[in-house]
């Protein structure tokens, strides 16, 4: 399926993917093309590259959980404030939903909390803090909730640690050429590097991708 993302020319699909991998792991354009030289083309190549793969990603599954922790993160678009949500299975540890917003208010949690539920057979418990902007979405989709500052909702703490390692090589703020279309790039993003968090980035604990086993 990789192969129709691209033109034949000089790189293969396997130079071109890891590079786009590379980038998702932390290195920037320049760092992969001039610095550490990982692939012998030009880093808006390997801008392109990324951009290629950004609508190749792995969905999460539907099926029954037990406990999903919530929470968001502020970063930046343009220099405007920017509200990153991340749902995680505290079981599997994966990332079950993320969306961007401009605002943190009860609207933009139920839209997040549908998002979460549609990975989800029934209704699991939803660890969440002490947010404004949970109780009356929760209530209203019928959900238990349980407020936790620790303990399993440290998952998607881990998440947001993970997003941010990332985010800090352009000081959290995702850059704009043109506001149009910026929030659907902003997304894109997102998923791309949920699914290199999901898949293919080792974890501690359990010494793999959450989705592996679900993989093999």
């Amino acid at each position: 399926m990789a192969k129709g993302l691209w033109r034949r020319n000089r790189f293969t699909v396997e130079e071109r993917v890891d590079a786009a991998l590379a980038y998702m792991a932390g290195l920037s354009y320049r760092d992969i093309a001039y610095v550490l030289r990982l692939v012998d083309a030009s880093h808006e190549a390997v801008r392109q590259w990324v951009l290629r793969l950004e609508g190749l990603v792995v969905r999460v599954g539907r099926r029954r959980r037990r406990l999903v922790a919530v929470d968001e993160t502020a970063l930046k678009l343009g220099g405007a404030r920017l509200y990153v949500w991340a749902a995680v299975d505290t079981d599997s540890r994966e990332v079950l939903a993320i969306r961007a917003s401009f605002n943190r208010m009860d609207v933009d949690a139920i839209a997040f909390l549908r998002m979460v539920l549609k990975t989800c057979k029934g209704k699991p418990l939803i660890l969440v803090d002490e947010g404004s902007w949970y109780p009356n979405p929760l209530r209203r989709l019928g959900l238990r909730w349980r407020h936790e500052a620790f303990g399993l909702r440290n998952r998607v703490e881990r998440w947001f640690g993970a997003l941010k390692a990332r985010t800090r090589r352009f000081c959290n703020n995702f850059p704009v050429r043109r506001w149009q279309g910026a929030m659907k790039r902003v997304e894109a993003w997102l998923r791309l590097f949920t699914t290199w968090y999901n898949c293919l980035r080792p974890h501690q604990t359990p010494g793999r991708p959450p989705s592996q086993k679900g993989l093999t």
